[in-house]
């Protein structure tokens, strides 16, 4: 008896440490007045910062997206937004604090989820920390549950080993053969609200990405605007595509949800340019609300 008591100890220790047996959450709490969620009613976006997979020091600009991001969401009412530089809160289960604040800790504390979101934003890099589960709660949550994702500028630059987060974004990329260069845009749909902005014609100075030949494809995407090639020296050497087609932005949609992507984004500069701000803006606002479905179509 003594022996398997030991056993089942021993057992129960080794379970403890692994991590799957969770102390007991414990009672949940009753917010304090005044600490209630001052933010229900409104539409949330999930902003992730996250370089630390990837080249964190070719894209400084982050912070100072992110915090715009952040702005035109509040000044406008249209959003609020989290700002978060891990992937702990993609997921669909429960989360929680670390040490003091962990489950069944002395502080017990819940954080959120992508349940409370109705919008994701990834700018960022390299392979990403998300486990399994946590790359299908994503995927879910923009095919079943019907909600919004935007990638930013490296956003095709992630998870490039997760061909699903490609499938689901529209692209993945290749490189940017101009590196940091002006480059003339053709816009392709003028009609809708991230576009009103930008004219045919007009030049953005920045990182122009060109996308990996799969699983880019204009049957699948509606592309909004894309770079006029006359404008850039097609004989650079890093230049891979032949049909002309360098997206500036697109959108998608992947299952029930909505997907925005813009290459655009990698200086200071361009997140002071009102014509970005304005851009990714009403990006947000359709990917949080919905509204004009996508209309994948040819080159215009």
């Amino acid at each position: 008896m003594k022996i398997a008591l030991r056993f089942a100890a021993c057992a129960l220790l080794a379970l403890t440490l692994s991590g799957q047996a969770s102390p007991p959450a414990g009672p949940p709490r009753t917010p304090p007045p005044g600490y209630q969620d001052v933010y229900a009613g409104k539409k949330r976006l999930l902003i992730i910062a996250d370089l630390s997979t990837g080249n964190q020091s070719a894209h400084m600009a982050v912070s100072h997206a992110v915090s715009v991001i952040e702005q035109i969401g509040r000044e406008s009412g249209a959003y609020v937004s989290f700002i978060r530089t891990d992937m702990d809160w993609i997921t669909k289960g429960e989360t929680w604090g670390k040490f003091d604040y962990a489950r069944g800790g002395p502080k017990q504390a819940r954080g959120k989820n992508l349940d409370y979101f109705d919008a994701v934003l990834f700018y960022t890099n390299g392979d990403t920390t998300l486990s399994p589960q946590q790359k299908q709660d994503l995927l879910d949550y923009v095919a079943k549950d019907g909600k919004g994702f935007i990638g930013i500028h490296t956003a095709t630059a992630t998870a490039t080993n997760w061909p699903e987060y490609g499938e689901m974004l529209g692209g993945v990329f290749d490189n940017h053969p101009w590196m940091i260069s002006d480059a003339k845009i053709i816009v392709e749909r003028p009609g809708f609200p991230a576009m009103k902005a930008f004219k045919t014609g007009m030049v953005l100075k920045d990182e122009h990405y060109q996308m990996l030949p799969n699983p880019y494809s204009r049957d699948k995407v509606d592309v909004l605007a894309r770079i006029d090639t006359s404008s850039v020296n097609m004989a650079a050497p890093m230049v891979h595509r032949k049909d002309g087609d360098f997206p500036v932005a697109w959108i998608k949609s992947y299952g029930q949800g909505r997907v925005f992507y813009s290459g655009l984004g990698h200086t200071d500069a361009s997140w002071d340019d009102p014509r970005i701000r304005t851009m990714v803006l009403e990006a947000v606002k359709w990917a949080v609300n919905g509204g004009e479905k996508p209309v994948p179509h040819g080159m215009k």
